[in-house]
Parts: structure tokens; sequence; C-alpha cells
């Protein structure tokens, strides 16, 4: 079984804490141990200072104005010393184009490292708003590092440019072990979009179909009733159906009042609109849980705050849009608001908190993978809806599509090519990645296996998760690294 959480989402186990794998560098540990050929006694030998650059690449399109550089140092700086950075262009003039703060001087910058320091910045400044082509770039590189026991390894070219980000280390702000965010990931730019995950309800589909879907991200679920009139439906018949429209109760018949976990518009819990008005029926709707407040015991979540209640909605097929009615189950009257479609999104979503719609998912171009808790269906053992931690999924609906590739000593994530992909093993279910990432007992992340990603541009990734925890053992910091297959 892919998450052993059943019914209890609060183990505690007596497991040392991993390791934090501190990103852009192969350093193993904090000293070597070497023996000498003439003693049998150990030596320890300080790790060399390393500065790399925080990502690989920045597409020059993304920045606006201005950016600020991150470096990052693989110990803090025990003395002052200076950092080097050569220039190279093409197309792009310095002075003209873009500068940089600290100004280059003969292609180079020259960064003061001061004592005590963990990392440094500098920054890009954009002077052409027009500067893009595929054969403009920017290429930082560093080349000199005056500190003692310096060494330039990792991470120690930077690149920008127009095209897809050639990959990097990403830290989704997942939000701790409340895992309070849905975090939106677009690889080809590094970028995320983090929003609070009970900030809206209900998604209304953007493609050809007529469907709505539910915020599986918060114990939501719904179930139709025989009625059509929303204002008249028993509050009797409402109150009785509360026993069945639940998440995690072990029931398995809770499985048809949430959506398909494959991605499947075509399977949302709410049926397709239909052109009939007569056809669409009330829904009983259960509202899920606010974002949990209580802080776990170290290595253990907890997703699920106060329950939010119930409501009654109705959904009209409206043009090429849609109209909700809603109301309160004990309600004689209703709400309604006319929702358009967008076709630049997957879903146009709704918020009964503002009663308004409100900006959640990028467009459906501008994202690949999202982290969230999610609600998974358990068949084998029949077990029905339940909600998982540190869950992924892939956009299906922005015609992303991924597989998991197994990581063995004759192909492995470091020499793995784009002509190794196989085109045949792409699926579009988008729980591919889902929960089979991660070790929960462990709390570490499986290193038989790494993911192979085609975004909408057709860009191919390989990706690879490298930590579940912070260096302190606490859930919801998950971190991956990637790298574009060309």
């Amino acid at each position: 079984m892919a998450d052993h959480t059943l019914l209890n989402l609060h183990i505690t186990l007596n497991t040392n804490k991993m390791k934090n794998i501190y990103k852009s560098f192969l350093v193993l540990s904090s000293f070597l141990l070497i023996i000498t050929s003439c003693s049998k006694d150990p030596i320890l030998e300080q790790d060399p200072f390393v500065i790399a650059f925080d990502n690989l690449s920045l597409n020059i399109q993304n920045i606006s104005d201005q950016e600020n550089i991150k470096l990052i140092y693989s110990n803090t700086a025990n003395e002052n010393s200076t950092l080097v950075i050569e220039v190279t262009n093409n197309i792009a003039v310095y002075g003209v184009d873009y500068l940089t703060i600290p100004a280059a001087e003969n292609n180079r910058i020259t960064i003061p490292i001061n004592k005590g320091e963990s990392q440094k910045t500098f920054t890009f400044k954009k002077l052409n708003p027009n500067l893009m082509g595929n054969d403009v770039f920017i290429n930082f590189k560093i080349i000199e590092i005056t500190h003692a026991t310096s060494s330039i390894q990792g991470n120690s070219n930077l690149l920008l440019n127009s095209s897809a980000s050639i990959g990097g280390d990403f830290e989704p702000e997942v939000g701790g072990p409340n895992e309070g965010n849905q975090v939106f990931v677009d690889l080809s730019n590094q970028t995320s979009t983090v929003i609070q995950r009970d900030t809206w309800d209900l998604g209304f589909y953007c493609g050809n179909e007529f469907r709505v879907s539910l915020n599986g991200s918060i114990f939501m679920a719904t179930k139709a009733t025989n009625y059509t009139d929303i204002d008249t439906v028993p509050e009797s018949v409402l109150t009785n159906m509360q026993t069945e429209v639940l998440v995690s109760n072990g029931n398995p018949e809770n499985a048809n009042y949430v959506d398909a976990i494959n991605g499947d518009v075509t399977e949302t819990a709410i049926d397709e609109i239909s052109e009939t008005d007569s056809e669409n029926k009330v829904y009983l709707l259960n509202m899920g849980s606010k974002i949990g407040l209580y802080t776990p015991n170290t290595g253990s979540v907890d997703m699920q705050g106060s329950f939010r209640g119930w409501k009654k909605i109705r959904i009209l097929k409206n043009g090429d849009g849609y109209t909700l009615q809603y109301a309160n189950i004990e309600d004689t009257t209703h709400q309604e608001i006319f929702i358009a479609k967008d076709n630049l999104y997957n879903f146009i979503h709704f918020s009964f908190d503002t009663e308004n719609t409100v900006d959640i998912e990028p467009q459906k171009d501008n994202w690949d993978l999202c982290f969230a808790p999610f609600t998974y269906v358990i068949s084998n053992p029949a077990y029905g809806s339940y909600i998982y931690s540190d869950f992924i999924i892939h956009n299906r609906k922005g015609n992303v599509a991924s597989y998991q590739q197994s990581n063995t000593n004759e192909l492995n994530y470091d020499n793995f090519e784009l002509t190794d992909v196989n085109e045949t093993n792409f699926t579009n279910d988008q729980t591919t990645i889902g929960s089979n990432w991660r070790n929960i007992f462990t709390r570490s992340v499986y290193n038989d296996r790494f993911y192979i990603l085609k975004d909408p541009d057709d860009n191919y990734y390989k990706i690879k998760f490298t930590a579940l925890v912070n260096q302190d053992g606490v859930r919801g910091f998950p971190q991956f690294e990637y790298t574009i297959l060309e």
C-alpha cells in the first residue's frame, strides 16, 4: 500500500532523523576520514569551502526589471575573502541590455565574502525589456574563490536565456506538518505558485465538457439528491445523507462521492452538467475541513482542522458558462452566480467564503506538478476515499504526462539521457508520482526510482526527490532536483 497512515495520521516511530542533504553541493559529510599510510590513527580533514548558484538557469523573459541571484556556501565563511564570477554573453550587451550590481569589470564580477555569512546575492538588472530570442544568452561562471580550502564544484554556472530551465533544485513551500498549501510548480520556468489550500471549494472546467470538480485537498465530498429545486429539498433528506458523504470513514461506498483520482474530467463526483435544466440535480456538499492548527509529533502530519459544514448546490449550463445555485441546507431561498469559462485555464475556481471566483491554478500551460494533500481511493483492500499527505499530481488536463523509472546500476538518474526515454511508458494518470516517492515510516525518499516528465511544450525532464523532511525531521518540507533532457 502506498501510504500506511490509514486510520492514524499521527504515527510516531523511533527512527533516526534523516540527515539533511544540503542543496547545490556534492558534499557528503562534514569531514573526510583520511587514513595515512604511516599511521592507523584517523586524521580529520575539513571539507573544501564551496560556493554554488542556487539555480542552474533562469529565463530572461520572466525577469521584468531585476533579479537577485543567490549563491549558497557549503558552510559558514570563517574568514574574509573574495569570489570572482566571469560573465560571457551572446547578442546581449553589458551596459546596454543589462547590468550587474556589483558591476563587472573586464567581464568579471568581484564579490566580497564576509566572515560569518553562509550565502550571498548579486543583482542582475535588465535594461532592455525586449531582451529575448533563442540565440540570446548570458552566462555567469564562478572562476575563483580566495577563501582558504576553497574548491569550485557543483552548480558553478548559471545560464540566463529564453529557453526552458535546464534544471536545478526545488523546495516547494508545502507549509510544514499541516501542509497548508497547494504548490503549483512550472519546471521550464523554475517557478512556483503557492496558495492556501482551503481558499477555494469548486472548480468549473474550462474545456469542452461541462464538469465541476471538488477541492480534494480539504476532505470535500458530494452526493446527488433526487430533487431539482434547491429551495424545496427537505432538510431531513440532506441531514440523513450526511453519514454517507464523508472522506476517510472506512466505507468503500464513499469512493462514489469524490472525483476520480486519475484526473479524468469525465469522472467527477458531480455529473456532467446537462443542457436540460430538469436533469441537473441538487447535491449535498460536504465542505471538508480547515487546515490543521495542531503541531504534531516530529515526523507526523496534521492536515485536518475544524469541520467547515454543509451546503446544498445545483449547477446549470448557461451558454458557454455555468450558473451555480447554493444555500445552507436549512435555507428555503438560494443565491446564485454566473461563472464563465476561460480557455487559458483548466478551471475557474469558486469560494463559498468569498462567494466569488478566486485565482488558484496558473494558466493550464504554466504548471507541471502540484504538491498538496490529496483525496485518494483505496481499493485493495476496499476502504474508499482517504486523504494522503505529501502527494504530487501532474497537470493531466494541461497535457503533462509522466512515468516512474527504476534506478539501476546500468540506467540511473545520473546517466539517464533523452535517448533513454520510452514514450510508451508515459501515462496521463495524474497520480503517477503520487505518494510513491516517499516512505513515511523511515521519513525518507525512495532512492530506487526517479521520474520522467513531459511538459506541455514537449520538454522532457528527469526528476529525483531528495528529501521528505527538514533537517529537524519535520514533515512538509519536500525537496527534489531535476534536469532537462536534451
